[in-house]
């Protein structure tokens, strides 16, 4: 598969600094849906594990892309978690370069069916800095940024600190006392906000149609965005009256939902 240069993206703008160009593989619409920033530590918990996965899983169901970097740990596992068509996968190498070589299967499925991005030129092999540089790119694209699980001295936790930065809101897991020291710290420090219930958390970004058949369409992704009511009739018109009287959304407190 070719590469696509892409000069500039919109959240690009958060950042002081923004990319000359970025190289890109996959369908680049992605880029056009809300999406949500997941990253922590490469050898989470059973508990985080388990948690970050059905929060990527959720969210996808509501019409969220997930980004996060490809890497071992929570990144693979929320991008397994939303599946590989509804993946950002922001990389610190050349998009040539399925990095790391354990997540190679995961990063040609994201080629192939989702999106993969990289500032860097093709045949670039990953350093020290590139990852930081990366993942810059991956809270920028986030409406808001979810730690899983982070030690205080860890890479995520630079991630917090574009984050803070850019005034992105930040959610983390509740872990124990003695684990996950950087998220819990952020809690201590008002930086963050815990995820007590994903279900509450998760509707907040979307809600899940009833009706199992409903197509993940152009339709579907915009309804996911949370619009008001006069910004869906200007997209789709009487379309939105005609859904809503056959009960499949609804407009409360002046913003189109699927019920």
């Amino acid at each position: 598969m070719n590469e696509r240069t892409l000069e500039y993206i919109d959240e690009f703008k958060y950042m002081k600094k923004a990319p000359k160009q970025i190289y890109s593989r996959g369908d680049l619409s992605l880029l056009k849906r809300a999406k949500i920033s997941i990253v922590g530590s490469r050898k989470p918990t059973n508990y985080t594990k388990d948690m970050t996965h059905k929060l990527s899983n959720e969210l996808s169901k509501r019409g969220i892309c997930i980004v996060s970097g490809g890497a071992m740990g929570v990144d693979a596992i929320a991008h397994n978690g939303a599946g590989a068509a509804n993946s950002i996968a922001v990389l610190p190498c050349g998009v040539d370069i399925k990095y790391p070589s354990i997540n190679r299967n995961l990063l040609a499925s994201i080629e192939n069916n989702g999106l993969i991005i990289s500032q860097f030129e093709v045949g670039f092999k990953a350093t020290p800095w590139s990852f930081v540089l990366r993942n810059e790119i991956v809270v920028a694209l986030g409406e808001i940024l979810i730690v899983t699980q982070a030690e205080i001295d860890s890479g995520s936790m630079r991630s917090v600190e574009y984050a803070l930065q850019m005034g992105k809101k930040i959610f983390v897991l509740p872990h124990r006392i003695g684990e996950s020291c950087g998220t819990n710290k952020m809690v201590k420090d008002g930086n963050a906000t815990p995820i007590y219930d994903i279900e509450e958390f998760v509707s907040a970004y979307g809600i899940e149609p009833q009706n199992a058949n409903q197509p993940k369409d152009d339709f579907f992704y915009f309804i996911q965005t949370n619009p008001t009511l006069d910004d869906a009739v200007n997209h789709y018109g009487a379309r939105i009256y005609e859904l809503e009287l056959s009960g499949e959304i609804a407009v409360r407190d002046g913003r189109v939902k699927f019920i």
